[in-house]
């Protein structure tokens, strides 16, 4: 009895040890399991921790490159501004320290949390940018309540200043904070939020080249957040700068010669495509955007008529009006309807097509009239009698040789491409055949034609030196931080346009004549002793309207003026577009003479410069009779 007992004990011991030893294997599986996970899988994230304890990343920004005219003028550098940020790893109730300080510095509080909450993703050692470009009263107030406000600091970052006030603010552009989408995108690796970015015009076009590499310190601190040494330094890097085509004294006396006109107006180099001047008015003040933009500034430029935001010079697309006589004359002479100045046409004032009447601007009539005349006296039905016997593919074909109905590449972002219409286009838009009467108003640039600035520019350009065809050029090189160019531009031939030059000399003759012949639609646009050649143009924004009634401004139509000089050996060639400005003689030509006049002083020595030129320019415009009501009307240019 007792040595069964005994048994039943040792085998009762013998299964407590074993369940004992399975706890202890267990438990030390559990430790040995979680000891692996500590040493080897999360090794690196609590290294990093540790790491973050006892480290801080004050990074430095680099300065952008500077933009600069063609002469080595500055039109963009950089200025100092403070920014306020915080290193999350230091803050112990981020809700309280987010009160304190949009109470001290008057700042919104939900978007400072939503700045915090977009930045999280990052080391906590690194700061966060919660407000941008904040004022020295603000900078004061920080550094007043320091103690107060545990991981917040003062970063100091470049930032645009653009010499010229709102000069070539299309064109130059304007930068901001970096956003959200951008910071997803391609190409935004090395970015951080709070840092700048181009947003548009050169700015954007060449962020690359313009935004540098920003360089950094790393530093160990104690458990106040005092400094003890810098482990690490990496200097910034400079932006490159970009240097312009363009000419800043002749983009300056260009927008002046705007007044408070809405327009655009474009100079180019007829030999090489470079651009002189690119104005689209009115500007805007770019330096805004690098802050938050005043309440009552941004309605007031959403509420302007004239619309100061957009490039006009890029992306307006007008009528061409009467310019586009140009384009529908050489495709009479290509296709063999124009003979010369041998060629009329008797203009009594209207063209009848069917049951339409298609009515010049000069409702008395022209008279015989040969292509020096048409031009000359801009006669509309000399134009719609060519216009129908070419046809309206013709007149399509002849545009495209001058690559017209085509962005042509400037460089800058969303530039547009106007239209030239043909019978395939319209029957793929609307479904409908082409019917003949629609020839008429395009054959004066009127309907469904289309055209921007810089094509109107290249236009006049291709006709003063009879056929090439040059790619809008804005930037001239790059150049690093010494001035050494990195990259050189040159010059850009598209393509010819194959017509010869025989047939150019007499649109020449005409556009000559425009200018400096009495009865020329042009000569507001004679400047001193040069010699100009250029077409006037006027286009319609409404077609029937009360011409008894005051027009609102938004109804008036638009003014145009094309022109190259000097006439014999052209060398610079002009667009300007006046929008509402109703005649392009009286508004659009007046405009383009004092950009010329501009072009001709910068070829002068500084101290021969001339005397500014009167605004009391003489202007001369024959027949401004007031239009009526027609089916499409001719235009008083």
């Amino acid at each position: 009895m007792r040595q069964k007992r005994f048994v039943r004990e040792i085998a009762e011991m013998k299964q407590r040890t074993i369940l004992l030893s399975f706890v202890v294997a267990v438990i030390f599986f559990v430790l040995l399991v979680r000891l692996w996970h500590l040493q080897i899988l999360s090794a690196e994230d609590y290294r990093n921790m540790s790491e973050n304890n006892r480290l801080r990343f004050v990074p430095i920004a680099a300065s952008r490159g500077a933009i600069m005219d063609r002469n080595g003028t500055v039109m963009v550098s950089n200025q100092p501004s403070f920014s306020l940020a915080v290193i999350p790893q230091e803050v112990k109730d981020k809700d309280a320290l987010l009160d304190q300080l949009s109470s001290l510095l008057d700042l919104d509080r939900a978007e400072l949390a939503e700045r915090w909450a977009k930045s999280m993703g990052r080391a906590k050692y690194y700061p966060i940018v919660l407000a941008s470009n904040i004022s020295r009263d603000q900078v004061e107030i920080i550094e007043e309540n320091r103690l107060r406000l545990p991981g917040v600091d003062i970063e100091m970052k470049p930032v645009r200043e653009y010499k010229g006030g709102i000069i070539a603010s299309h064109l130059l552009g304007y930068i901001s904070e970096v956003s959200e989408d951008d910071l997803n995108s391609q190409g935004f690796s090395d970015y951080n939020p709070g840092d700048y970015v181009g947003k548009n015009g050169i700015e954007r076009s060449f962020e690359s080249e313009l935004h540098g590499s920003d360089g950094g310190r790393q530093l160990e601190v104690d458990a106040r957040g005092r400094v003890l040494r810098t482990i690490s330094e990496s200097n910034p890097v400079v932006g490159n700068s970009v240097v312009l085509t363009i000419d800043s004294t002749i983009q300056k006396k260009a927008e002046k010669a705007f007044g408070e006109q809405a327009g655009a107006a474009v100079a180019m180099d007829v030999n090489s495509g470079e651009i002189l001047a690119f104005v689209s008015n009115p500007g805007f003040d770019p330096s805004l955007f690098s802050g938050k933009m005043p309440p009552d500034i941004w309605k007031s430029y959403l509420e302007d008529k004239r619309r100061p935001l957009e490039n006009k010079a890029l992306t307006g697309q007008y009528p061409p009006g009467s310019t586009f006589k140009i384009i529908t004359a050489l495709a009479g002479l290509e296709n063999h309807k124009i003979d010369d100045d041998r060629t009329t046409v008797n203009c009594t004032g209207s063209y009848k097509v069917g049951t339409s009447t298609f009515k010049c601007w000069n409702k008395k009539g022209h008279g015989t009239t040969n292509l020096k005349k048409s031009l000359r006296e801009s006669c509309d039905v000399f134009y719609y009698q060519v216009g129908g016997n070419v046809g309206v593919d013709h007149i399509a074909a002849t545009a495209k040789k001058f690559m017209l109905g085509a962005s042509l590449g400037i460089g800058l972002k969303n530039e547009k491409s106007g239209l030239i219409p043909t019978t395939e286009w319209k029957q793929k838009r609307f479904g409908k055949r082409w019917i003949y009467g629609e020839t008429m108003p395009v054959a004066i640039g009127q309907g469904y034609v289309l055209m921007t600035p810089i094509q109107l520019a290249s236009m006049i350009s291709t006709v003063a030196n009879e056929g090439t065809i040059y790619r809008p050029m804005l930037v001239k090189r790059i150049v690093d931080a010494d001035g050494k160019t990195i990259k050189a531009f040159t010059p850009e031939k598209m393509g010819s346009t194959g017509i010869s030059a025989d047939k150019f000399k007499l649109i020449k003759q005409g556009l000559y004549a425009v200018v400096n012949e009495p009865g020329g639609t042009g000569g507001a646009a004679r400047v001193g002793e040069i010699k100009i050649a250029g077409k006037t143009g006027t286009s319609q924004v409404v077609k029937l309207r009360d011409s008894k009634q005051g027009t609102p401004y938004q109804y008036r139509d638009h003014a145009l003026f094309v022109a190259f000089a000097p006439y014999d050996n052209p060398q610079i060639a002009v667009a300007v577009v006046v929008e509402h400005g109703e005649h392009g003689g009286s508004a659009a030509a007046p405009i383009a003479g004092r950009i010329i006049q501009a072009w001709l002083d910068s070829k002068k020595p500084p101290q021969k410069t001339p005397m500014p030129q009167s605004d009391d320019d003489e202007e001369e415009e024959d027949g401004q009779q007031t239009k009526e009501d027609v089916t499409v009307k001719g235009t008083n240019d």
